[in-house]
This record gives C-alpha cells, sequence and structure tokens, in this order.
C-alpha cells in the first residue's frame, strides 16, 4: 500500500504509484510523452512538475481522481476534480440517470454504492436480501459487503457462502490496490475475519457456474440463483461520480424469474 502520510513531495508520491503499477521509468516515459531523464529529476525532487504533467503521468497511472487531487497539492497546485455531494444541484442528471437504472431493473435487485461499499440508494426488490439481517446490519451507513458477508446479514441464506466470499474478498482486494484507500484495506481485513470457509475448487458439472460466480441464495424453501453486474459512469470528472457503482443482480434460472416477478406482482 502506497503511504498516504501528509507532507509527502509529488516526487515520491509519483514514483511510488508508477512501481505499484509495475512501470519503470522509462514505461511511464514512453506512454506519457516525456523524456526519462526529465521524470527522474521529478521523482528525486530537482524538477518540478507543471500541473499538466502531474495530470498527465496520473492518467497514464490510471490513479483515482482524488489521488490526482493529492498530487497536484503535493506538487503546489489547487486540486482540477471537485467532489459534490450527491445531493447538489450538479448531481441532479446522475441522480436522475441512477434512478431510471435502478426503476428499470425491477423486479431484478439493483441498488447504488459509493467508493467504500455504503449503500446510496435500492430499488424494492433487494428486501428480498435484507428482510432477515439484523438491525446493526441495517443502519446507516450500510456497508453492502458486510452485510453480505456477516453472519448477522445474508451470510446464513447464502448456499455458495465460501464461492461468493472468495470472490467478493478478492474483487474488494483488487479495488484496494487499484485506488490505494486505506478504509478498502481495513475492510477487506474485517471481512477476512468473519467465518464462511475458503472457496471451493470441486469441478463442477454446472456449465453456467464455469463461465461466472453466481449468487445462489436461499428463499425460504426455493433455492434462488442470480448473476451480478456492476455499472460505472464512463466519463467522471467528479471525484463522487467517479466512485458510484450500480450493482445488478439477474436471474440465472427460470425458477429465480418466476419467484421474483411473483413477489413483484404480490
Amino acid at each position: 500500500m502506497i503511504s498516504t502520510r501528509p507532507g509527502r513531495p509529488v516526487g515520491e508520491l509519483l514514483r511510488d504509484w508508477r512501481r505499484a503499477r509495475g512501470m519503470t521509468q522509462l514505461d511511464l516515459s514512453i506512454e506519457a510523452g516525456v523524456s526519462a531523464r526529465h521524470l527522474s529529476f521529478v521523482e528525486t525532487g530537482r524538477s518540478r512538475p507543471s500541473p499538466d504533467l502531474i495530470l498527465r503521468l496520473a492518467e497514464h497511472l490510471e490513479m483515482p481522481l482524488a489521488e490526482r487531487n493529492t498530487m497536484l497539492l503535493a506538487g503546489g497546485y489547487a486540486p482540477a476534480y471537485p467532489r459534490h455531494d450527491l445531493g447538489d444541484p450538479e448531481l441532479a442528471p446522475v441522480r436522475a440517470a441512477v434512478r431510471q437504472i435502478l426503476d428499470g431493473h425491477g423486479p431484478y435487485p439493483a441498488l447504488l454504492v459509493d467508493e467504500h461499499w455504503h449503500l446510496i440508494e435500492a430499488n424494492p426488490a433487494v428486501a428480498l436480501f435484507t428482510a432477515d439481517a439484523q438491525p446493526h446490519l441495517l443502519t446507516p451507513p450500510i456497508n453492502v459487503l458486510r452485510l453480505s458477508l456477516h453472519p448477522d446479514g445474508l451470510a446464513p441464506r447464502v448456499v455458495n457462502l465460501a464461492e461468493w466470499r472468495t470472490h467478493l474478498l478478492k474483487r474488494l482486494r483488487q479495488q484496494a490496490a487499484t485506488t490505494n484507500d486505506p478504509i478498502l484495506y481495513d475492510l477487506h481485513e474485517e471481512l477476512r475475519g468473519y467465518p464462511g470457509g475458503d472457496v471451493d475448487t470441486t469441478p463442477t458439472n454446472d456449465a453456467f457456474a464455469r463461465v461466472l460466480v453466481p449468487l445462489r441464495y436461499r428463499h425460504g424453501d426455493q433455492e434462488l440463483s442470480f448473476v451480478s453486474t456492476t455499472t460505472l459512469f464512463g466519463t467522471p470528472r467528479d471525484v463522487t461520480v467517479a466512485g458510484l457503482a450500480v450493482e445488478a443482480f439477474f436471474p440465472a434460472d427460470s425458477a429465480t424469474t418466476e419467484v421474483l416477478r411473483a413477489r413483484a406482482a404480490s
């Protein structure tokens, strides 16, 4: 994990992000169109980079917008990317787009989460997953991953808990490494401590399960099967928007489809 202690020089931050991405100075200099000598001078503090150069290097390092702001501040410049509250007027089109996605996905579950997996909005079908969770997990801010894997949450009803848990932990670990977010690292360590077992590596005859990791969920005396998708905003210029994700669940078999449609009609 890249050190986030305050006051670090811009060159140190640049070097650490470059190394975290597995790039040499030559690799980055070629991609960004800057001489390796100049890049070396920037990293060692012998040359002060312009804000344009900082942003160009950050783009090629695929740094999160918040970290690009951090790098600009370390270089003595103002942040380039705003962070609006989701309720601000500037983000009204974003809220409208999300609402349309959530409503349009019914009668199947869909929800909006922020960069730390806190629940922001959900459509009515998500109640299928939350109905039996304990109140302490449903007190805002609700963390969707904690709710999913905690013994007082969804975990007791997840038929393939070891497989689903391994999938979520791997995804969270990759997200933490990509964003260098200490909150995500801490969440990963917390969730690793929950019971649930290791992934079942037994070969399966289920052709669908060989393609995607399904969520198999026990609902009453029925077993429902879902496949999930993630939708992100493609061209974010705001830190808040860049962290939003819509998690949508689709039925993986006809029986699940029938149950969800019946619930919506009742």
